[in-house]
């Protein structure tokens, strides 16, 4: 390019898109579904945060047996109303501290008494 010619002007779609992408509705359907998984309270000693042991079944990629393995999450449980022993669905959120990322949603079955 010489000095006398000029660069093309840019289009003036790229900030409408942009301007579309801001809405409420849009912004929405871009988010993904937050994972959602079921498990054990097994520690409530903390405030507004219970310890929720979720188990999984996985194949050993050798021998075919189906093991079980587990992981402990901390939740976030907003009214303090669960205890150990619980079967608790809880979701993942934005995170809220250092170790806790997920959230209560309902109680599947509470703890026998």
């Amino acid at each position: 390019m010489n000095a006398t010619q000029t660069k093309p002007a840019k289009k003036a779609a790229a900030p409408a898109a942009a301007a579309a992408a801001a809405t409420p509705a849009a912004a929405a359907a871009s988010v993904e579904p937050k994972r959602v998984v079921t498990g054990r309270v097994v520690s409530n000693k903390m405030d507004k945060t219970v310890t929720v042991l979720v188990e999984r079944r996985v194949r050993h990629p050798v021998y075919g047996k189906y093991v079980v393995r587990s992981t402990r999450l901390h939740a976030h449980d907003e009214s303090n109303s669960v205890n150990e022993g619980d079967l608790v669905e809880i979701a993942e959120t934005r995170p809220l501290s250092k170790t806790k990322t997920w959230r209560v949603t309902k109680v599947v079955t509470a703890a026998r008494e």
